[in-house]
């Protein structure tokens, strides 16, 4: 009897995870090539295209590990997490959370980080480019209700934190394969990941300044994002990193 359409997806799935399944094979038509070896070849083009896609969005990651460590821990990834949609650039977003537990990259502490920040470029890079916030347009708002404003980020705007220098680790890692030595101990990063023309990139943050944006992008108005700032540097200054954010095209509106 012929697998209902639900069953012969979820037979597939199992295919490529767990391996060769009687009810798929005895599903699937053969002539030269036995079924078995069809549906091998097309376990193979999976894991293939998945772990391409994987080194596309992660390229940062890659180049730290290197292809063929990479190639068993995206090979590792897509058994554990196939893509629950068909948009393929959407998927990895538990990349960095299955690298925390990835047991052969145990001493490679880093590279988590590595991975968020991978994948907040690629989120910023395929986020729309809406118009952005500029001065002008603040001008056209009383300053006495400008506190009491939510200010909304540019779409695909994230704010990265790490312990490590993981800024330096990005740049050191750009020509495919690391050029220097970063000294892992040489101060945490606090980064902005922001979408541009035609590119994706970041700006290093003071504590404040991500304090200040974290606030923003949780829905609250200047006032308490100021608050926070002040919270996490006491030496903020508000005029001048908001300039400093407004001309790297941190906002979107003003709601």
């Amino acid at each position: 009897m012929p697998l209902a359409l639900h069953d012969l997806q979820a037979a597939f799935a199992a295919h490529i995870v767990e391996g060769d399944r009687a009810d798929l094979i005895a599903a699937v038509s053969g002539d030269s090539i036995p079924a078995a070896a069809r549906l091998r070849v097309y376990r193979h083009h999976v894991f293939h295209s998945l772990a391409g896609t994987l080194s596309a969005t992660f390229p940062t990651v890659q180049a730290l590990v290197g292809e063929e460590f990479f190639r068993g821990l995206a090979r590792a990834f897509v058994a554990a997490a196939l893509p629950s949609q068909p948009v393929l650039v959407e998927y990895g977003a538990s990349f960095s959370a299955f690298i925390d537990g990835y047991t052969p990259a145990v001493g490679l502490s880093y590279l988590a980080d590595i991975a968020r920040l991978d994948w907040a470029l690629n989120v910023a890079f395929h986020s729309p480019t809406e118009p952005r916030l500029a001065a002008r347009d603040l001008a056209m708002i009383p300053a006495e209700q400008l506190p009491a404003k939510s200010v909304a980020l540019a779409p695909g705007a994230a704010v990265i934190r790490s312990r490590y220098p993981i800024d330096r680790i990005w740049a050191a890692s750009q020509n495919g394969t690391p050029d220097e030595t970063v000294e892992l101990t040489s101060g945490e990063a606090c980064l902005l990941v922001l979408r541009h023309t035609d590119a994706a990139g970041f700006v290093a943050l003071s504590a404040g300044e991500a304090g200040f944006l974290e606030a923003l992008a949780a829905g609250r108005p200047l006032e308490d994002a100021a608050v926070a700032a002040l919270s996490a540097e006491p030496a903020f200054d508000l005029s001048t990193s908001f300039s400093r954010l407004l001309s790297s095209q941190a906002f979107a509106a003003v709601q």
